[in-house]
């Protein structure tokens, strides 16, 4: 039987600038999906690009190679990861002028 959990990392947060979500242990799966829910934009030309990323200790992160498309409208999006040893978590690149989310991340991971 595979095991399942579901987790909201960040809940109806705004960022306005670059920003990193809570870092998650999920070293027991084998797969896992990122959601970025996108409640509010605003600012000029405003866009976000984020990726996920990998720690070997939860506190030095780098890339992973996934990136969600670039964002800057309202919606879900949703990426997919396959390896990832023990941490994750969501890095995020604000662009555009005076930008602003409000968004929530979750993370659903399956072993």
């Amino acid at each position: 039987m595979k095991n399942f959990h579901a987790s909201v990392v960040e809940r109806r947060i705004t960022v306005t600038e670059d920003f990193a979500s809570h870092p998650m242990e999920a070293g027991w799966a084998s797969e896992a999906i990122f959601f970025l829910v996108v409640e509010e934009v605003s600012g000029t030309q405003t866009s976000l690009d984020a990726v996920v990323e990998i720690s070997a200790d939860g506190i030095n992160w780098i890339p992973e190679g996934t990136a969600f498309p670039t964002i800057s409208s309202e919606g879900h999006y949703a990426v997919k990861v396959g390896h990832f040893g023990n941490w994750l978590r969501v890095y995020g690149k604000m662009g555009g002028a005076n930008p602003a989310f409000k968004l929530s991340v979750h993370l659903h991971l399956k072993g």
